[in-house]
């Protein structure tokens, strides 16, 4: 019996969960309306923080720790909203939280404040402890209002960071100006949501549709107009700075005070060349051959 597919609204097939798949569900979160409390200032505590203030600068952000880095303390320099405790943890941390995250070099304390989290119903990512996390902090690839995000469930954080590596290099900056003119038309197209997302779909599909006629010319017409510009760029600047009378005077005069046998070392030059890309060798011997044949 045939089963069919359900579709979302903007018309790409739902899979299936496979047993082996990434089960996680992404979310942007709006942190900077949330409490977050980071328990932890050492080299795994800064680079959560830094992974947090890089996204979301104005979050506003706790920080306890026995020992405070001189890095966590001048990140904290800059932004008002994060407050720093430099002491042990106590339970009344947690309080008036949103979130939790713990990133401390010590697994049963690390636990306990875990616990203490799902007993308040707070949310906690525990470094370097998958299955103690209900969040993770995911590698980050941004270009202007996009905004995509990398997870391997906890299983590479190496990896993921490979992967953001190469998205930011093939992502051209010009994609933030793609989005915003997007946004323009969204704003522009009348009709119900069904209609929009239609109308949208058949907009952007030329963006991935190799085959599409019109994406082909566009490209081709794009080529061949920056080249004809740059062209007409160079012969701007040859003949502003070297008038056609003098380039063909130069010319002519190259050319007579040129060696008469000048012909015979480019023949010589050429059919030697012939012979080593044929053979991978015998250039000397063959330009020798010729120029001497020759007479020269």
């Amino acid at each position: 019996m045939n089963k069919t597919v359900p579709e979302d609204i903007a018309g790409d097939i739902i899979i299936p969960p496979e047993p082996d798949r990434n089960r996680l569900f992404p979310v942007f979160l709006k942190i900077e309306q949330l409490n977050v409390l980071v328990v932890g200032a050492g080299k795994v505590g800064l680079e959560k923080l830094e992974a947090v203030i890089n996204n979301a600068p104005d979050t506003v952000l706790t920080i306890v720790a026995e020992i405070i880095s001189p890095k966590v303390a001048a990140i904290a320099a800059a932004h008002p909203g994060i407050t720093l405790l430099e002491r042990s943890f106590q339970p009344a941390d947690l309080e008036e939280r949103d979130l939790v995250i713990v990133a401390i070099n010590n697994k049963p304390v690390s636990l306990a404040i875990r616990k203490m989290c799902q007993g308040r119903k707070l949310l906690v990512n525990v470094a370097d402890t998958p299955d103690q996390c209900d969040f993770y902090l995911s590698s980050i690839v941004q270009k202007g209002q996009l905004k995509i995000a990398i997870s391997t469930n906890g299983q590479s954080p190496t990896a993921a960071k490979r992967i953001k590596e190469v998205l930011q290099n093939a992502l051209p900056e010009e994609i933030d100006e793609v989005i915003n003119n997007l946004h323009k038309i969204r704003n522009q197209l009348t009709g119900d949501f069904d209609e929009k997302v239609k109308k949208l779909n058949s907009i952007t599909r030329v963006l991935v549709d190799d085959d599409n006629p019109q994406k082909t010319r566009w490209k081709r017409s794009a080529t061949f107009s920056v080249f004809a510009f740059a062209l007409m760029l160079v012969g701007h600047f040859i003949f502003s700075y070297y008038p056609l009378r003098t380039i063909a005077g130069g010319t002519m005069n190259f050319y007579h005070s040129l060696d008469a046998n000048f012909p015979w070392m480019m023949l010589a030059g050429f059919l030697a060349q012939l012979v080593d890309g044929a053979l991978g060798m015998g250039y000397g011997v063959t330009s020798a051959t010729i120029l001497l044949s020759a007479g020269i």
